[in-house]
């Protein structure tokens, strides 16, 4: 859906709650789809530790929904006193939530089924142009779509964890693809984070200008042929190419490749994906590598990662006009133009989408891969949590790392290109992978 800003007059809000029935209606029944494949043993067990089970996600959507839309919105009493224990994220670590008094499936989609019940008939009544910004431009539906479409990536994580054979969309036929390269980002000012878009997270705002020196930005992301080099090269051996951190992490866990790598006996790679074993394709972009390992590839190829604010301005900067786009092809979300929403189950080789390219010319920067920053998460002046604290403020610091740009698994409703993304540098289960920089 294109979040919009809502005018005032009967009409108008009609027209918006129309809008975002449909949307919630997609995003359930793309969650429905997603979990159709699995029986009850696929659902409960917990397939990593760095993973809930599944039904504790299922029954967590609904529990946000109920949360937000019925008791916040409407006053509505909970449908169970035990839930905020159980379905609250803050309240137990995924690897405690096996032990906790999980709903059956069953009881899980039921549960589902009610929420969504209730909150439509809230949803007919309710002002979306209210002084509330909780309902201004009904902000609080657009923040339990977003929350919905961000547990089907991360059920899809679960899922290429799990090991589980899937059955998935062949990948698309290939394409003319763009040359390699680096493109030149010129030095300047310009608008870092959400100006005016109503169902950006708290993290995002406020927008301010950016002053950035020129810098050089690889065109397309790092491809598996890339980093097999890098692998091939010695780069897991090599102690100069890693932050101190991230060596000690390569020494403890024995890394030598990407997640679901394995020799294939012949000098090249096999990866595991979703069940099945198969070469890995040369001209696709590297996933599941963490940061210590993009930031190490960087430095062997004798770059960097780009910070958080080269990504965004490479992104949504025109310098023609002068002014910010909302995704690199322009103000809207287009089809065609990015690898988003699980079409194909993998990412596209790079430089597969020309139409995508942003306006100083470089490729894929929404969809394929989530991209490593070298930047930390912290907020931007003038931040104010909203609607709680939990969800940005409690992760600021060192501790994490900025994403940015969404995945294949990533719904186009979240890859707007100022969504920020976070994650341990540890982390290799995300659909990451990375491009570098330069400076000029």
């Amino acid at each position: 859906m294109e979040a919009r800003r809502a005018s005032t007059g009967t009409a108008a809000t009609d027209g918006l709650r129309q809008e975002i029935a449909a949307a919630l209606a997609r995003a359930r029944a793309e969650t429905l789809d997603l979990i159709a494949p699995l029986d009850q043993g696929a659902l409960t067990a917990q397939h990593s530790p760095l993973m809930s089970p599944i039904v504790w996600d299922v029954a967590h959507v609904g529990w946000y929904e109920e949360t937000w839309l019925l008791r916040r919105l409407a006053g509505r009493d909970a449908t169970d006193d035990g839930f905020d224990d159980v379905y609250d994220a803050f309240r137990h670590g995924r690897a405690e939530r096996p032990d906790l008094p999980l709903l059956a499936p069953d009881v899980a989609l039921s549960y589902l089924a009610e929420v969504r019940r209730e909150a439509l008939e809230v949803l007919a009544g309710i002002p979306l142009d209210d002084d509330d910004p909780l309902l201004a431009d009904g902000f609080a539906y657009g923040l339990v779509l977003q929350h919905e479409h961000q547990h089907q990536e991360t059920i899809c994580q679960t899922l290429q964890l799990s090991g589980l054979p899937l059955e998935t969309p062949p990948p698309a036929p290939a394409r003319e693809n763009v040359p390699a390269g680096e493109v030149l980002v010129d030095g300047g000012s310009f608008l870092l984070g959400a100006p005016d878009e109503p169902w950006a997270y708290d993290n995002e705002r406020d927008a301010h200008e950016v002053e950035l020196p020129p810098f050089l930005l690889d065109r397309t992301l790092v491809t598996n042929a890339a980093f097999a080099a890098f692998v091939a090269d010695g780069g897991y051996d090599d102690e100069r190419h890693w932050h101190p951190a991230g060596w000690a992490l390569v020494r403890a866990e024995a890394l030598r490749a990407p997640l679901s790598w394995s020799p294939d006996g012949a000098g090249g790679w096999t990866r595991t994906r979703f069940g099945r074993v198969e070469p890995v394709p040369a001209d696709e972009p590297v996933q599941h590598v963490s940061w210590y390992e993009a930031d190490a590839f960087a430095r062997w190829a004798g770059k960097r990662l780009p910070t958080e604010p080269e990504w965004e301005k490479a992104a949504t900067w025109d310098a023609a006009t002068g002014r910010k786009r909302r995704f690199p092809w322009g103000d809207d979300a287009g089809a065609g133009v990015a690898n988003l929403g699980r079409r194909q189950w993998q990412p596209a080789p790079a430089g597969a989408f020309p139409d995508g390219a942003s306006a100083c010319g470089v490729h894929q920067l929404v969809g394929d891969v989530w991209e490593w920053t070298s930047s930390d998460f912290g907020p931007y002046p003038g931040f104010a949590a909203f609607p709680y604290r939990e969800y940005s403020e409690a992760f600021f610091g060192d501790g994490y790392k900025v994403l940015r740009g969404g995945s294949w698994a990533t719904h186009p409703a979240v890859a707007r290109a100022t969504f920020r993304n976070w994650d341990h540098p540890i982390r290799r289960q995300l659909f990451a992978g990375f491009r570098c920089a330069r400076d000029a």
